[in-house]
């Protein structure tokens, strides 16, 4: 039996007995039921800030050990890039010296990558940072490694034609000691004969007599045999290969013709005193990748170390300007 409840009333100076409307009793439950709720909620806060779920627990434990294989990996891929280097270091500076051929430049060896944004959709993961760096990194390294075995692959090829390049290679005097004479003009600036100017001279002069037996210093293929080809008169250019080209002027006469193959020490034409020349003789010149360079340093098979010495000796003088 529910209690019955009274309130006092001031006007009758009496207790009434008082019934309660559904409405208080409506009212009475929803605050206490919103106090308890919001307590709950209070509570349950507090409770997931300073204590961790089985679950949470795990995922934290599982994001720890991510992180540490980040950092791991990171390590390792430094370790790998150390190796890489020293593998790009012998690559451009021993095997391409050894083979005769240019390094592969550091523009193309380091090239980034161009384009749109292609980590983006990491950069709202928790350590983008971490995450973002190895990911470069191991793109950096994919693309570097595959240059350095495309780069291994041209040298094994270059490996498999060195018999052919070394017997390519400019070697010995394209005049024969016993039918020199001397030698004029060597490599540098000297006074040209004919235009009483300072002038740079691109090669080597072997004074010999006309008719002297001149010879191809490589393997290779003639690519010009002219009459006049800016002041050499008669000229021939035997191309090598691999970069080297060979020049053969003031020229009597030839004998050999364009895209004949021709060996090291082969016959190719004989001394002579054509175009702007003053005196019998041939002018010789060893191009290599398009550039001249000083012929003295491809005479090393047919020369003893005293006659080289002597050649060098030779090949300096300023004295004489034939061409």
């Amino acid at each position: 039996m529910a209690k019955k409840k009274y309130r006092f009333n001031p006007e009758s100076l009496s207790y009434e007995e008082h019934g309660v409307s559904f409405k208080e009793r409506f009212s009475r439950f929803m605050a206490y039921f919103s106090s308890s709720l919001a307590f709950s909620i209070v509570l349950t806060i507090v409770i997931l800030n300073l204590y961790e779920s089985p679950a949470s627990k795990v995922i934290k434990r599982e994001n720890q050990r991510l992180l540490t294989q980040y950092r791991l990996m990171q390590k390792d891929l430094a370790t790998v890039e150390k190796v890489l280097e020293e593998l790009q270091q012998r690559d451009d500076n021993i095997y391409r010296v050894i083979f005769e051929t240019d390094p592969i430049p550091s523009s193309v060896r380091k090239a980034g990558f161009g384009g749109s944004n292609k980590y983006g959709h990491l950069e709202s993961m928790d350590n983008s940072d971490l995450v973002i760096n190895t990911a470069k990194k191991l793109d950096i390294l994919a693309k570097e490694a595959y240059i350095q075995s495309k780069s291994y692959d041209e040298v094994y090829q270059l490996a498999l034609q060195k018999e052919k390049m070394l017997a390519s290679i400019p070697s010995i005097q394209p005049v024969y000691n016993k039918d020199l004479k001397k030698t004029g003009s060597g490599w540098g600036y000297r006074i040209h004969p004919i235009y009483k100017i300072r002038k740079f001279h691109y090669g080597i002069d072997f004074t010999a007599s006309t008719g002297t037996e001149i010879y191809a210093t490589g393997d290779g293929t003639v690519k010009e045999v002219t009459t006049e080809h800016s002041g050499y008169g008669k000229m021939i250019l035997v191309d090598h290969g691999f970069g080297y080209k060979t020049l053969y002027g003031h020229l009597s006469n030839f004998k050999v013709k364009p895209g004949q193959k021709v060996k090291r020490g082969e016959i190719i034409g004989f001394v002579g005193n054509t175009g702007t020349s003053t005196h019998p003789h041939l002018h010789y010149e060893v191009h290599k990748g398009g550039e001249p360079v000083n012929p003295q340093f491809y005479f090393y098979m047919d020369l003893t170390p005293q006659e080289y010495e002597r050649m060098i000796a030779l090949s300096s003088n300023m004295g004489q300007s034939f061409d």
